[in-house]
């Protein structure tokens, strides 16, 4: 067990020399954890939301307890802001980006596995506001990998039982999240269907007609902390499977929760970002005008809606990504850092799903045969 607890803290020593140069930040004096007792590296440690010295086990506060508050939306859309003293470094294979300090590094990336990461010319975007720190640990996260592959229904059976699991990179990674108030006015038409039944030569027969009607109104919504994710390297299917992630709780952005983690910066503008979270908006909004009325067919609905009180944070969210190594081919997960829900891949055994899809056939063809018998 002791020889197991000394590995660990030597693979988070490693990885925290590189997470330590991440998001470097002139307006604070600390861009690294020293340990005023031994003066060694310390990281963030999700399990008692304190830094740990991995060389003499101290424990140390965070001394932070605000919590981020919005933006005018306005300060984004025009923000021209940028770090100085920062760098971004892209994965050649994935595309995944980081901002980094610019010292000398040799790593993988998170994301891929792969080591082909070189410096770009581009300069780093916004300093996040807000920061929501880990909760779950890497142990706790192995654990949730290795409990949900083997849960899987088509995995094979080789890949359950010689399970492999990569290195496990915590990774905070940016999003911005929405809030506004809307008023909106409508008018559209709706069909509803209508069965009438009469007899024709002595048999009782149902006619179906539509019914149109005209509708219109006002519909009021208010948004509060609509999650628009502001990279790419992160399937948008994937972080809504293991949403939500506890943005208005969000602390202020402090280096010390990165220590021992990666950071991913975004590649999407903040317009881009307003734009995908207003269409989330405009849909939900219909969605809403929709649930008033009785009907079967929409034909047609026209809604004008102005945004007011229109606010924003930048903030980065805890993710664990692994990988799964299979006949040498890697099948990449995600964990919410925070509440522990996971999503992914798995290799599938194309064994069992035709096994799967005979078998329903027979069911199928057994239960027509049992009626035709009847």
């Amino acid at each position: 067990m002791e020889n197991e607890v000394k590995e660990t803290n030597a693979e988070q020593a490693q990885e925290q020399d590189v997470s330590s140069k991440l998001y470097s930040d002139d307006n604070l004096e600390v861009t690294t954890f020293k340990c005023a007792n031994c003066g060694g590296e310390a990281v963030f440690d999700p399990s008692t939301q304190k830094m740990h010295c991995l060389y003499c086990g101290s424990y140390f506060e965070v001394d932070n307890h605000t919590i981020v508050e919005e933006r005018d939306l306005g300060e984004l859309l025009k923000s021209g802001n940028v770090w100085e003293d920062a760098e971004v470094y892209q994965c050649k294979s994935c595309g995944a980006k980081e901002i980094l300090d610019g010292q000398e590094i040799s790593m993988k990336c998170p994301f891929c596995g792969t080591s082909n990461i070189v410096k770009t010319e581009e300069l780093p975007g916004l300093k996040p506001q807000g920061i929501t720190p880990f909760k779950i640990d890497r142990a706790q996260a192995k654990n949730i990998a290795t409990t949900w592959a083997k849960k899987k229904k088509y995995a094979p059976r080789d890949f359950k039982r010689s399970l492999k699991l990569d290195k496990i990179h915590g990774i905070y990674n940016p999003v911005f999240t929405f809030d506004a108030l809307t008023k909106s006015s409508y008018n559209g038409t709706l069909g509803k269907y209508i069965t009438r039944y009469r007899y024709e030569h002595g048999k009782r027969v149902a006619h179906t007609e539509t019914r149109y009607f005209r509708i219109s109104g006002f519909q009021d919504v208010t948004f509060d902390d609509l999650l628009v994710q502001a990279s790419n390297s992160i399937p948008s299917d994937i972080i809504k499977d293991i949403e939500p992630f506890p943005t208005k709780k969000a602390l202020e952005y402090r280096t010390d929760y990165l220590r021992g983690y990666f950071a991913n910066t975004y590649n999407k503008s903040g317009q881009e970002c307003w734009d995908e979270c207003k269409a989330a908006m405009n849909n939900s909004i219909e969605r809403q005008i929709l649930k008033r009325y009785d009907y079967d067919v929409k034909v047609a609905l026209h809604v004008n809606t102005a945004f007011l009180n229109e606010q924003y944070k930048y903030v980065l969210v805890p993710i664990y990504v692994g990988h799964y190594n299979y006949k040498n081919k890697l099948y990449n997960f995600y964990i919410n850092g925070y509440n522990g829900k996971i999503g992914g891949k798995t290799p599938i055994s194309a064994l069992k799903v035709t096994f799967t899809v005979i078998l329903s056939l027979l069911l199928v063809a057994g239960i027509i045969l049992l009626f035709m018998y009847l």
